[in-house]
């Protein structure tokens, strides 16, 4: 199967970009396209001075077009984008396909005090659970970059047999060594592929100068990175086998081991 990662700064309201990487999608024969982090809505530092109503006209426009672009090369999409549901603006991953869209809350959300998306998002997480779903009898779920971090959202993907896991992402800073390092070994301790797309660009306020470096990746269930960007926008291909993934789970076992002591 043909995956795709788009790592992208904030879109303009124009689809050109994103009907431009879709047909290289559909002439690649891709069956679904990963986009990072605030790549469809401005970033978080510019949403918090931003009004609501200006914040859900920029998300209602990228749903209508990721809709039409779905339908129209035939392709699965997952982008994270700001939901506004009953007045209350959520941080969520949605999912087109060509016959329907599906949204998913982030349940992990930053709290750091420079950059508080716990405090500005009305998320309602309740129980951790990571949403997962079929396409061509592959099995992905979807682990925020933030996330990634918990190993509680690991054991739900272990424990719902996932096979690839879909990574957006904003990474920024002095980070990009220890994110290499992170996903490497959560795919091999897991026996997962990870598809990770972070963002790129740059925001600057009075204080600081956030640099978004990209570097998004492909890694296989052996924690070997198959293909990875640069710090540049750019599209990533790839094609994952579900195979490797069950002769990784037989070689490792991890999985197995927690299944005879009852921890799955």
């Amino acid at each position: 199967m043909k995956l795709a990662a788009l790592q992208l700064s904030t879109l303009p309201m124009s689809h050109a970009k994103l009907d431009y990487y879709f047909r290289i999608c559909q002439q690649k024969e891709v069956s679904l396209v990963l986009i990072c982090e605030y790549a469809l809505n401005s970033f978080f530092k510019e949403l918090e001075t931003m009004p609501p109503l200006m914040i859900k006209e920029q998300s209602l426009h990228k749903i209508k077009v990721l809709k039409e672009l779905s339908k129209k090369y035939n392709l699965n999409i997952v982008a994270p984008i700001v939901h506004l549901k009953g007045g209350k603006l959520l941080k969520s991953v949605a999912r087109f396909s060509p016959l329907s869209v599906h949204y998913y809350q982030q349940q992990l959300l930053i709290n750091y005090k420079h950059w508080n998306e716990a405090a500005f998002f009305d998320n309602d997480a309740g129980d951790i659970s990571i949403p997962t779903f079929l396409v061509n009898k592959i099995r992905f779920g979807i682990i925020n970059g933030f996330e990634a971090h918990f190993d509680v959202a690991w054991m739900d993907a272990m424990r719902k047999n996932v096979d690839v896991v879909l990574m957006p992402s904003s990474s920024t800073f002095d980070s990009a060594l220890r994110w290499q390092e992170m996903i490497k070994t959560r795919a091999f301790l897991n026996s997962m592929f990870i598809l990770r797309a972070n963002r790129v660009g740059s925001y600057t306020d009075e204080t600081t100068s956030w640099k978004f470096y990209g570097h998004s990746a492909l890694v296989n269930p052996y924690g070997e990175v198959e293909v990875s960007l640069g710090h540049k926008e750019e599209i990533l291909l790839c094609d994952i086998n579900k195979s490797d993934v069950t002769e990784a789970k037989k070689l490792w076992g991890w999985k197995r081991t927690l299944d005879k002591k009852g921890l799955l």
